[in-house]
Formats: structure tokens, sequence, C-alpha cells
């Protein structure tokens, strides 16, 4: 029996996959993972991590990534079962090393990944690899035909190679499918919170801020972002590098 920690993006999705390791007689943990806990998932005293990019599947490679440049669990094998193709595609070019598996196939990969765990693993050298690559609208799921409301945005800020028939609107009037907002103190984004939350036209939020290394830095954190959205009754689930500059938290309102 090994301790395998199963990494998913949905409740009764990550339910049925914990059935189907512990009938493999695996010990599961298949807690939920979540941009705030996410940074504990390489203290965990697992003999293999599982991670499902059926959903999500930029979130999973994150994950494999996370785990690889910590030192704590560098050489614990990971196992990425599931996903369409291309996406699947884009996570082994960052992770070569890992175990790539169907989920009909799962109790083969991960035996090979538990009888011969990788002794030279592949480390990224940065957190954001394999978003050099990735267009900024890809990023925030700018899709086409959206309406994206940019508020607090620089002047100088764009978003370039907007999906077809995207529209891009820098006041927060009419309807919308994406609200991104930059904020430049804590006080500025619990202020911002409480009118996100009060307009019920906003349910797919990015708020932004600038990342400490950047000369715009002002004393903004993901805790100061956080915990003024879910005391709202939004959840997080996606952060992501926007530039140089700025980092974003990605929320959607909970159901």
């Amino acid at each position: 029996m090994a301790r395998i920690r199963l990494v998913h993006w949905h409740p009764g999705e990550g339910k049925e996959r914990a059935a189907d390791l512990r009938a493999l007689e695996h010990e599961v943990d298949a807690s939920p993972v979540t941009s705030g806990t996410i940074r504990d998932l390489p203290r965990s005293r697992a003999d293999a991590f599982v991670v499902d990019l059926t959903r999500l599947p930029s979130q999973g490679r994150d994950v494999g990534v996370a785990l690889r440049r910590s030192k704590t669990s560098r050489h614990v094998p990971i196992v990425f079962a599931g996903g369409a193709p291309d996406k699947v595609a884009r996570v082994r070019e960052t992770l070569p090393d890992a175990v790539f598996s169907a989920w009909e196939e799962i109790g083969d990969a991960l035996a090979q990944a538990l009888a011969s765990p990788v002794a030279d693993p592949v480390v990224p050298s940065s957190g954001l690899a394999g978003y050099s690559s990735t267009p900024l609208p890809q990023k925030l799921g700018i899709k086409e035909g959206s309406v994206v409301c940019l508020l607090g945005a620089p002047e100088d800020f764009e978003i370039e190679g907007l999906p077809e028939s995207a529209v891009l609107r820098r006041r927060g009037r009419g309807r919308r499918d994406q609200t991104i907002v930059f904020v430049r103190t804590p006080a500025e984004a619990e202020a911002r919170w409480e009118r996100l939350a009060a307009d019920p036209r906003i349910d797919d939020v990015w708020i932004v801020w600038a990342k400490k290394a950047s000369p715009f830095y002002s004393g903004v954190t993901q805790a100061n972002v956080r915990g003024p959205g879910m005391a709202l009754g939004f959840v997080d689930f996606k952060v992501a590098a926007i530039d140089d500059t700025w980092s974003g938290l990605r929320f959607k309102r909970r159901r």
C-alpha cells in the first residue's frame, strides 16, 4: 500500500478518482487544493502525487512545477492522469520525466512511477515555467465574444491578441463576462471587493496587484486580496503572472 496525494479540481470527480485509487489498495488523501493551500503540497507525506488534468490542466501543471521546485518533494513520483491531448502535451513539455496516463490505465502508470522513481528529475527554473509562451488572453481565460471590463489599470496596460469578437472596456457599465480589477493598497482591495460583491453582474473576476519585485509594489499581498473576497462569497481558483509587474488571482462566486 502506498500513500497517494490526489490533486483534483472538482469534488464529485475527486471522490470518484479517490475511490478508484483506493480500489488499488492505496491510502489516498483527496482533500481540496486551492491557491492558498498549494504551497503545503510539497510537505505532504506522499509516496506519489496523482494530478488530474481533466479539468484546469494549467493549474495541474503549476502543481507539478511547484512539487519539482521544492527540495522536499522533488524526488516524489508525479503521475498526470487524463486531459485533452493538446493540454497534456504542454504539461509534458514542462515536466517531460513525469508519468502520463489515461485514467483507465492509472493502476499500471502508478505502479511504474512507484517502482522506478526519477533519479535526477527535471527542475523548472521558474515557478512560471510553461507560461512564457502563453498569450495573456489565454492566461486570463478570455474567450471568443467575451466582454471584459478592465478597472483601475494603468493607461498603458493593454491585452494584446484578444480572441475574435472579444471586447475590452475600461468602464464598469453594461454587461460583462469577466472583470479585471487593479488594486494598489490593501484598503483599496477591500473597498473594491465590497463594490464587486454588491454587483450581481459580476461572477468571474481577477484582482491584480503589483509584485514585490516591481517598483510599483505598495504592500498588497495574496492574503489582502483573498481574505475580503472569500468573506464576501467568492472563491479563488487560479493565480497567474500577468506580466513582469503584475500578478493576479481569479475568483468565482461561491455556488
